[in-house]
């Protein structure tokens, strides 16, 4: 139950930022990943420090992964902007 939370947080952060049209990439398969992979990693970093676990679920993991994810997606499109040429 907890992975299912994680995985949740991390789709919502997903379609939060899809809203969000600033660096927005037309694909959405890198955004996607990078919120699912992180929030995974934060979860299990939360079980690692015993709030939370694996199979159950507990708010305090389910915000880090949330909050975590989001700021993957983030640095993604912080660096996909500064890639990007000045108009």
């Amino acid at each position: 139950m907890g992975i299912a939370l994680w995985t949740a947080g991390a789709l919502l952060v997903f379609f939060v930022a899809r809203a969000v049209p600033s660096g927005r990439p037309v694909a959405r398969t890198a955004e996607l990943i990078a919120a699912l992979v992180s929030a995974l990693l934060l979860g299990a970093g939360a079980t690692a420090l015993d709030f939370g676990g694996w199979n159950e679920p507990d708010w305090r993991a389910g915000l880090f992964a949330f909050f975590g994810s989001a700021a993957a997606v983030a640095l993604l499109r912080l660096l996909r902007l500064a890639r990007r040429p000045p108009p």
